[in-house]
């Protein structure tokens, strides 16, 4: 059998929910999809904009469905990296955005149309926290994330379980 998509041993299936997705929302649902998804990042990025540099996005300008949280004059002040900010996102229970790309040292963040408003605050509470712990106490980051196994075990850190607990 010929490769059915472009990679020879890729998986067609997965174009399977693409197909669905489009078909389901049809033009007048996918229109107000993309909107939602604007409306969710820019709204995101604005909340944001106190607490981290916000790349390709001059004043009194929007974002298209993501934006991206630049973390290199973090690191160049602090030592953090977009590596740790993610790392502590896990322990504020988020799955870390996309790392370094398209920019190296930065995080691209692309909420969906389908999360509610209590959600994307929770991650700009999130973030703002996070921005705070870097300056106040770093190494929260550099240790992160905080698994069950060692909130509940030996704690040799210098901060408490509570600080990493948030």
């Amino acid at each position: 059998i010929n490769p059915v998509s472009a990679a020879p041993y890729g998986s067609s299936s997965i174009l399977l929910i693409s197909w669905v997705y489009i078909s389901l929302l049809n033009t007048k649902g996918l229109t107000e999809a993309t909107k939602i998804a604007i409306l969710n990042a820019n709204y995101m990025a604005e909340r944001l904009s106190p607490y981290y540099d916000i790349l390709f996005r001059e004043r009194g300008s929007f974002n298209a469905h993501e934006f991206i949280i630049d973390i290199r004059p973090i690191k160049k002040e602090y030592g953090i990296n977009e590596e740790d900010v993610a790392k502590r996102l896990m322990d504020y229970g988020f799955h870390a955005p996309t790392l370094s790309w398209p920019v190296a040292g930065t995080m691209m963040v692309e909420p969906t149309e389908s999360e509610s408003l209590d959600e994307l605050q929770r991650f700009v509470d999130a973030m703002a926290k996070i921005r705070k712990e870097i300056a106040e106490l770093p190494a929260i980051l550099k240790n992160a994330p905080h698994t069950e196994s060692a909130i509940c075990g030996h704690w040799d850190h210098s901060y408490t379980r509570e600080e990493a607990c948030f």
